[in-house]
């Protein structure tokens, strides 16, 4: 398997056509506060089926280590910071988001991990499916597995 690279903001194309992409959001600046957004097939490339958010994640934890069979996902760092490990099973790219403006497209069939969580960090993150525990891939060699097989 190929090394961790970090990756800045912009377009990345992994192995297999996928891509996970830093989006910046749309920014409208006031004296009295600034106001980000996103929307369906603009900023977010697909119809938002699921919203959540992962908060009170404690010092060196990390989260995700998972795959989706078809979930897309988009992913903002509301308040603080922390990274994202995308990886497509050949290679790795390394995501920090700390910025409310930037979101990260995650393609469905990429594995995804979260870790370096800031002290009071807010993840939101939007999918493309409604939950369903069936479309989590859990485990890495199966992940590999699928990958290979052209499954995912």
């Amino acid at each position: 398997m190929g090394g961790e690279s970090r990756a800045p903001a912009g377009k990345y194309r992994l192995s297999m056509g996928k891509e996970a992409q830093i989006i910046e959001l749309p920014k409208i600046l006031d004296e009295r506060g600034n106001l980000s957004f996103a929307q369906n097939f603009s900023q977010i490339p697909f119809e938002i089926k699921r919203t959540y958010w992962l908060y009170d994640v404690p010092g060196g934890e990390s989260r995700g280590g998972h795959a989706y069979r078809d979930n897309e996902e988009f992913v903002i760092a509301l308040s603080g910071s922390f990274d994202v490990i995308v990886d497509d099973g050949v290679q790795k790219r390394r995501f920090s988001l700390n910025r409310s403006y930037y979101g990260l497209y995650i393609p469905r069939g990429l594995w995804r991990e979260m870790d370096n969580f800031s002290t009071n960090s807010l993840a939101l993150e939007f999918g493309s499916t409604p939950y369903s525990v069936d479309d989590y891939v859990r485990d890495y060699d199966e992940f590999l597995k699928l990958k290979a097989d052209g499954k995912i």
